[in-house]
């Protein structure tokens, strides 16, 4: 098993990172961004021949916990999520990647909004639930909807410049 593919999560993930805070943070739609790195994971966990999605997910969560103000294991356990719904999709449901792409990106944000919902309320941050939804959740969705097809596209090629497919003679 070659430590190529979980050495290059770092480099990837690190500059998806700096991409998201400093040009895709500034797109916002009524109070609701993108998350690159949500669909970086998405999109990588989709990849058939990819053996490592967990990792990435684990090195995506500590990097977001660690720049972010919400508390770091919120990051880890909803990208684990999201990869485990890619790769559940991949092994279980749908070929058709973009449908695929979409369901993730859907469900993963969801997913992620939620949880920090939930763990903002119990830190006694006070958020109306229908406000969030709307101001938040909703455009969040649909930014992260906009940019699933490019991401989906560059990770498809990252995949298959790293795990090419085997000829078979």
């Amino acid at each position: 098993m070659s430590m190529w593919p979980i050495l290059i999560s770092i480099p990837v993930l690190a500059l998806g990172l700096l991409f998201q805070t400093a040009v895709i943070s500034r797109m916002t739609l009524l109070s609701g961004t993108a998350d690159l790195i949500l669909l970086i994971l998405a999109a990588w966990g989709l990849q058939e021949r990819v053996k490592h999605a967990w990792v990435w997910a684990g090195v995506a969560g500590l990097l977001v916990g660690f720049v972010s103000g919400v508390p770091g294991y919120v990051y880890l356990a909803s990208y684990l999520a999201i990869v485990g719904v890619a790769r559940l999709l991949t092994r279980r449901v749908w070929q058709a990647p973009l449908l695929a792409m979409f369901s993730v990106s859907l469900i993963g944000t969801l997913v992620l909004h939620l949880t920090t919902f939930v763990v903002l309320v119990l830190l006694q941050v006070p958020l109306p639930l229908g406000n969030s939804f709307a101001q938040i959740i909703l455009p969040s969705i649909l930014l992260n909807l906009l940019f699933a097809i490019p991401v989906l596209s560059l990770m498809r090629d990252l995949a298959n410049r790293l795990f090419p497919a085997e000829v078979e003679l």
